[in-house]
């Protein structure tokens, strides 16, 4: 096993979020712990790849919730499911959402670790363009949906002017929205934007 490899615990329940990075921790992982999906959410666009180990049922947001908000920003970083009893069907859902496996509570370690094992290898599999796409569609994450808009226009060559016919909205409302999405993404120039928005293959991106 890979040793100092990075697990995200995503619980609400203080004892589990101890217990397990105790665990983990002591099998040579590193370990970052969350109170719930919205603390891990605020973290998500600068967060270092790692597995996710996501609860189920949580205050504010609940896993299914979170998972669906990660899939939307384009994070793909591997998630295991922890689930109590009775919570098997929406486990299933979060498979299907992509989750690599469940775990019931309370669990043991040989399945988690094993269900870990798995999480790295999907995470390995993604490869050097993928992680390039993941840190750029982390960036992007920033952005409102205006300016992702715009961003496309720019995206597809078209000047200022179009992309305002083409949203409904002011040549001068575009001139804001660039200024704000390149502040955001910290780039000083619009072939710096490009790239970016190239790298999280945002041309492909249904509008």
């Amino acid at each position: 096993m890979t040793e100092h490899r990075l697990i995200h615990i995503v619980d609400d329940e203080e004892t589990i979020r101890k217990s397990a990075s105790f665990m983990l921790s002591t099998s040579g992982f590193e370990v970052e712990s969350y109170e719930d999906g919205v603390a891990f959410l605020e973290a998500a666009s600068t967060a270092k790849p790692g597995c996710i180990l996501l609860d189920v049922r949580m205050p504010q947001m609940g896993g299914l919730e979170v998972q669906a908000e990660l899939n939307r920003r384009g994070i793909d970083l591997p998630v295991i499911v922890l689930t109590g009893h009775g919570d098997i069907s929406t486990a299933v859902a979060a498979m299907k959402g992509g989750a690599v496996d469940f775990i019931e509570k309370p669990f043991e370690k040989a399945k988690l670790l094993d269900a870990i094992d798995r999480a790295f290898e999907r995470l390995d599999q993604i490869g050097e363009a993928t992680s390039g796409e993941h840190e750029a569609r982390n960036r992007l994450s920033v952005l409102t949906g205006r300016e992702v808009d715009v961003l496309r226009g720019l995206v597809r060559g078209h000047p200022n002017k179009t992309i305002a016919f083409d949203l409904g909205i002011s040549p001068r409302t575009v001139e804001v929205h660039r200024a704000n999405l390149m502040a955001k993404l910290g780039v000083r120039s619009l072939s710096e934007a490009l790239r970016i928005a190239f790298a999280a293959r945002l041309e492909d991106d249904e509008e």
